[in-house]
């Protein structure tokens, strides 16, 4: 994996006048989790599951922020979650995963064009919460993303992914220079991933 081959270990962290990012940890399941329930229509489409199921409690979320924390710490998958200016409250959060990640691995890539997907370093999913969608923060994680990405992070070529049926997501990210490079489709998953870079 790109990740872990470079040996360059990811930022940590993002400022901006409107939210920062971190590393996400267990001690963070009860902001995260109200983010999550808040946005769980939202986050069944961006998955294309069922979680967050009705009754997903704290402590079922800080099991999953353990794996997450530990596969940031391992260097194979980067898990940030977004906080507003307080640090006191869950905005949403931003995945960075490795070209051969299992469920990659295991997915149809379709390239829309001469790229090829052993070429790209890293795939980039983002979600904001509900309440945030309104005061353009997904608009302004994209713009801060891109940035960082560009200036900070030791990856050649990275892709933005959606799925095709989250409509808010994809609006916002082709009202941006960036274009489809790829189509996924995950096994067991309705419909299309799309990659932009």
């Amino acid at each position: 994996m790109p990740f872990q081959s470079n040996h360059v270990p990811p930022p940590t962290g993002l400022s901006t006048e409107a939210f920062s990012l971190r590393p996400i940890t267990a001690d963070d399941a009860e902001i995260d989790h109200a983010a999550v329930m808040e946005s769980k229509d939202y986050l069944r489409v961006w998955e294309q599951t069922g979680w967050p199921e009705d009754g997903f409690t704290i402590e079922a979320n800080r099991q999953d922020l353990v794996g997450l924390e530990q596969r940031h710490s391992a260097g194979t998958a980067f898990t940030y979650t977004v906080l507003d200016p307080t640090g006191a409250t869950c905005l949403g959060c931003v995945y960075v995963m490795p070209h051969d990640a299992t469920f990659l691995a295991k997915a149809e890539i379709t390239p829309l064009g001469p790229d090829s997907w052993e070429d790209v370093d890293a795939a980039v999913y983002f979600w904001v919460r509900r309440s945030s969608l309104a005061a353009g923060t997904d608009r302004a994680l994209l713009d801060a993303l891109r940035t960082w990405f560009a200036q900070e992070w030791e990856l050649a070529r990275h892709v933005v992914v959606t799925h095709e049926e989250l409509s808010q997501q994809v609006e916002l990210i082709e009202s941006s220079d960036l274009e489809q490079r790829f189509h996924i489709v995950e096994p067991g998953k309705p419909g299309r991933y799309l990659a932009y870079g």
